[in-house]
């Protein structure tokens, strides 16, 4: 699966019922909420790398990525628009591309 699938999907679910859907009902509790549920995923993930859990990382990364891109469907970015930046960020070192955004 590729993140523009996962995407695709994203958008199908936030269409159904709040019953029906995991996404469609988190997306219902507004956009704190989902920030909220990612940040919390990022901490599982950062809890799992840190124990070297391997297969607990690999889980809690999937459901990282997946909030990641409800965050960005919540507020109307696409991953193409993230792929996009990534790709303009691609022509300087990470650290002159960190030190531009400093100032």
């Amino acid at each position: 699966m590729t993140l523009d699938e996962l995407e695709a999907i994203i958008a199908t679910r936030a269409k159904a019922s709040p019953e029906d859907s995991w996404t469609a009902k988190l997306l219902a509790q507004g956009r704190d909420k989902v920030a909220e549920k990612l940040g919390e995923e990022a901490i599982e993930t950062v809890i799992e790398a840190v124990k070297g859990n391997k297969a607990g990382l690999t889980s809690e990364a999937a459901d990282l990525l997946f909030h990641l891109l409800v965050v960005l469907y919540a507020n109307e970015v696409s991953i193409s628009d993230v792929m996009a930046e990534l790709e303009r960020r691609q022509s300087r070192s990470g650290i002159a591309e960190k030190a531009s955004r400093q100032n």
